[in-house]
């Protein structure tokens, strides 16, 4: 009997990790491109890479929708956000962007992160453990085809 729970136990893991496996790997070519360009620009700095939770990979999509609906860059509510999509932890933090053209490039809208301070603080602070991305294109401010992006980060 112990074989079987034991068998069970690593068919329902290997279920739950391929699961979730399956969830990462539903991120967009964009969104895994801007999670590796912030993950380079950590280890840069020797911090460790962003894990993806999908919590916040949920939130931060909702939060792109949302500013493309309403042509508009705002962190509103980000703790009552966060909270609707049950995200875990103690500190979070948020970096918005949007960009058309090779302004839109994921390294570019990392850099363009990079180079401020308030978005570098978020993108390189020690504590946050994981990072959920929302990258949309649609109308926004002026242009037919911007690429609006929500980084959402948590840790401990």
């Amino acid at each position: 009997m112990a074989k079987q729970v034991y068998g069970a136990s690593v068919a329902l893991l290997l279920a739950l990790c391929l699961g979730a496996a399956a969830h990462a790997a539903s991120l967009s070519t964009t969104e895994t491109e801007l999670v590796q360009a912030v993950n380079d620009a950590r280890t840069a700095k020797r911090l460790p890479p962003l894990e993806v939770d999908l919590r916040l990979v949920r939130a931060a999509r909702a939060h792109t929708t949302a500013l493309l609906r309403g042509d508009v860059l705002a962190h509103w509510g980000l703790g009552s956000r966060l909270d609707s999509f049950r995200a875990r932890g103690r500190l979070f933090g948020e970096n918005l962007g949007w960009g058309e053209g090779s302004h839109a490039v994921p390294r570019a809208l990392v850099q363009a992160w990079l180079a401020s301070p308030a978005h570098r603080a978020n993108l390189l602070h020690p504590g946050f453990s994981r990072i959920g991305i929302g990258a949309r294109v649609g109308a926004f401010a002026g242009s037919s085809a911007a690429t609006v992006v929500t980084a959402a980060f948590a840790g401990q």
